[in-house]
């Protein structure tokens, strides 16, 4: 028991003691070697900035955030729905594969600008269905291949008692496939924020992180820029840590 406390410390205090002096570091490296705020922003000017518009980047963080969040839903319920279906049916799963290749690839950065013709710059959902497509592709995949991972004896198990194939998917398959899905969905948490912020670099109002970075680094507000870029990394981080926190919940209580 104790062991195990000792090694949680530790876990926590190492990349806490990596990140001050990371910070030490990059502080160090700006003020001796002069580096202008054009070409890297000191941590303390940083962190003056964040304080000072602290209201603006937590009314970005929450617009961009609520798309990110609509995205990782919109996704990730239709990606563990197609996987489920391509799983029991064959001739849905060869239909679906070209095209789920050829979402895979589609770049933001030209999908962006039809969506927003199609609904209008100042409307979000093209940014929260660029962040549902980037979300779409890791769940779809992770949960399709551990849907396949189930092991022969359980299916011939299944076949011995003749349940229906939903009634084996629903007990034995997606049990099974939880940790093939909650990394999908690890994945996704983090890419639905960064695809909602690029969204937002192609036109809209200034009211997510996304744009707000762009306008301070055109006011050459650099400082400020990292500050809703720093926004940005937390607002990640929150979406990763609750999307591993539901892992743990929901395999805790998964009878596999």
């Amino acid at each position: 028991m104790r062991a195990a406390g000792a090694g949680r410390v530790r876990m926590i205090l190492a990349p806490v003691i990596l990140g001050v002096v990371v910070l030490v570091l990059w502080q160090l490296a700006v003020v001796g070697f002069a580096i202008k705020p054009y070409v890297l922003p000191s941590p303390t000017a940083i962190g003056d900035q964040f304080t000072r518009a602290f209201g603006s980047i937590w009314s970005g963080t929450r617009v961009t955030g609520f798309n990110a969040l609509i995205g990782l839903l919109l996704g990730a319920v239709f990606g563990i729905l197609f996987a489920i279906v391509s799983a029991l049916v064959r001739v849905f799963d060869e239909a679906t594969l070209p095209v789920v290749t050829a979402l895979a690839v589609v770049p933001i950065v030209a999908l962006a600008p039809v969506l927003y013709t199609m609904f209008g710059a100042g409307a979000e959902t093209g940014r929260q269905l660029i962040a549902a497509l980037a979300v779409f592709i890791p769940v779809y995949v992770n949960t399709l291949r551990g849907l396949r991972q189930v092991r022969p004896v359980h299916r011939d198990l299944m076949r011995a008692y003749a349940v229906s194939s939903w009634q084996a998917t629903r007990t034995v398959t997606l049990p099974g496939a939880l940790p093939f899905l909650f990394t999908g969905l690890r994945i996704a948490s983090s890419l639905a924020v960064i695809s909602a912020l690029i969204a937002e670099y192609f036109g809209g109002p200034v009211a997510g992180l996304g744009k707000s970075i762009t306008s301070a680094a055109a006011y050459s507000n650099y400082a400020l820029a990292y500050a809703f870029v720093l926004g940005s990394i937390v607002l990640g981080l929150v979406f990763y840590l609750l999307t591993l926190a539901l892992e743990k919940i929901a395999t805790r209580h998964s009878p596999a």
